[in-house]
């Protein structure tokens, strides 16, 4: 009788999804979270096909500036689990797509490329340099491509519509140029934000001041801190398109955090701390915790192949905070361990049942799978280790390394991380730590792993 129950049994046991939670995460425990981070990251690298698609490019599908942020979560991978075998393919790629130039102006993205995808891998380089990648053979500084760019993007900067401000798009032929949007604007707010803390040029510094305050007055940033997707020059940038996006909020969220750590002003202070309190419309209250969503696409299901990867870049830079302003730990901290906790359960699909799907809201894997999914996966899961990281270095501190030993995540940062004068904002509808649910969670588990056992 046992025998045959215990065969009419299994195959339900094996189906609830209790059992198949396929990537195991404690984000209370570090070596949890890195276990879980390597198997994101090697799914996530079997999307590359070498040189196939060009070096450092993956399929046509996913958008050149979506590769870029790729290769940031890459980086990052390394830095907090000093894990250095995907190092040479982040070396490669960020060398090999910087161009002729050393601006990641590439020719073959030329009929494409706008400010904000030049602008991502600036941000990509500027990572590099931060947490002390070695620098490719035969290739510039990583500080020294992140420069280029902002140097072009200072000559783009353009007084003759709506006074000021990036376009969307380089070129005039290209759709969109007529548009200025927030994350061209906020990738070199933000960029302008980091060289300002990495070399102490306050040249960067007044230009970091000097997007924020454009991007304020078109009316992109409201009263609310909510940012808006862009406005169309023919109409003098009157009228912002109000579409909301995680990453864009997250962008400006921490370039001003670096800007508060750099410059100790309480006004980058309080902007910060109103930016957080807007980034709770990104986290969906689950069981009493917020968990991160598209609001303007997800539950609609309209989500594009390049939306896949929002939540990652938004993880990233929200993790990046309190390493630069301590205090915002207690209101992000909460926030990212429920949205790993989530992102981890829906990575149960593929062959080998880790692959992620995007919906963390969601009971179950939901069958959308990419490598923008696996990229905001592992992003969100390493923001609960870069929470605690020391912060990015800066060029005094920081020297070209010859071996990848994945300490910039350890110690030894010379950010500022004392400035706690200010709380941030207490998230809505945050309650329990989370740890009960993971033991409840654990409990059931292995008492259903107990029953299957005594049916044996």
């Amino acid at each position: 009788m046992f025998p045959q129950l215990y065969r009419r049994t299994l195959p339900l046991l094996l189906a609830n999804p209790l059992l198949i939670a396929a990537i195991s995460l404690d984000v209370y425990d570090q070596s949890s979270i890195k276990s879980a981070a390597q198997i994101i990251a090697k799914d996530l690298i079997a999307y590359y096909k070498g040189d196939g698609a060009g070096v450092g490019l993956f399929a046509d599908e996913y958008n050149w500036y979506e590769v870029g942020g790729v290769w940031s979560g890459m980086i990052d991978y390394w830095a907090y689990t000093g894990d250095d075998q995907y190092n040479d393919l982040v070396q490669q790629a960020l060398a090999g797509q910087r161009g002729p130039n050393n601006d990641y102006m590439v020719p073959n993205q030329t009929k494409s490329e706008g400010n904000d995808d030049q602008g991502f891998w600036a941000l990509a380089a500027m990572n590099a340099a931060e947490k002390g990648l070695p620098t490719a053979s035969g290739s510039p500084t990583w500080l020294d491509l992140a420069k280029n760019v902002f140097d072009l993007q200072v000559a783009r900067w353009d007084t003759k519509t709506c006074n000021g401000g990036l376009r969307w798009q380089i070129f005039k032929f290209e759709s969109g140029y007529d548009y200025k949007n927030s994350i061209s604007n906020g990738a070199f707010f933000q960029l302008a934000a980091r060289l300002a803390s990495f070399t102490g040029n306050q040249t960067y510094s007044d230009w970091a001041k000097k997007s924020y305050d454009w991007t304020k007055s078109i009316g992109l940033i409201t009263n609310d801190f909510d940012v808006y997707d862009g406005v169309m020059t023919a109409n003098g940038c009157k009228s912002p398109t109000r579409l909301q996006w995680s990453y864009v909020s997250a962008c400006f969220t921490y370039g001003s955090a670096v800007m508060y750590n750099h410059t100790s002003d309480s006004s980058w202070r309080d902007r910060t701390n109103s930016f957080l309190n807007a980034t709770q419309l990104f986290f969906k209250n689950k069981n009493s915790q917020g968990v991160m969503t598209e609001v303007a696409c997800e539950s609609h299901d309209t989500c594009t192949t390049d939306m896949y990867a929002f939540k990652g870049y938004a993880a990233q830079w929200l993790g990046a905070i309190p390493p630069v302003a301590p205090y915002a730990s207690d209101f992000l901290s909460p926030l990212l361990r429920s949205s790993a906790q989530a992102a981890a359960k829906q990575c149960s699909g593929g062959k080998n049942k880790t692959a992620c799907g995007f919906q963390w809201t969601a009971s179950k894997y939901d069958g959308k799978t990419g490598l923008g999914q696996e990229l905001s996966a592992l992003n969100v899961v390493l923001a609960n280790l870069a929470v605690k990281s020391t912060g990015p270095a800066n060029a005094t501190s920081s020297s070209t390394r010859t071996t990848s030993a994945g300490s910039r995540g350890q110690g030894g940062s010379s950010a500022n991380t004392t400035g706690s004068a200010s709380a941030a904002p207490q998230p809505s509808g945050s309650g329990s730590t989370g740890l009960g649910n993971l033991m409840a969670g654990n409990a059931v588990l292995w008492g259903v792993l107990a029953a299957a056992w005594y049916l044996l």
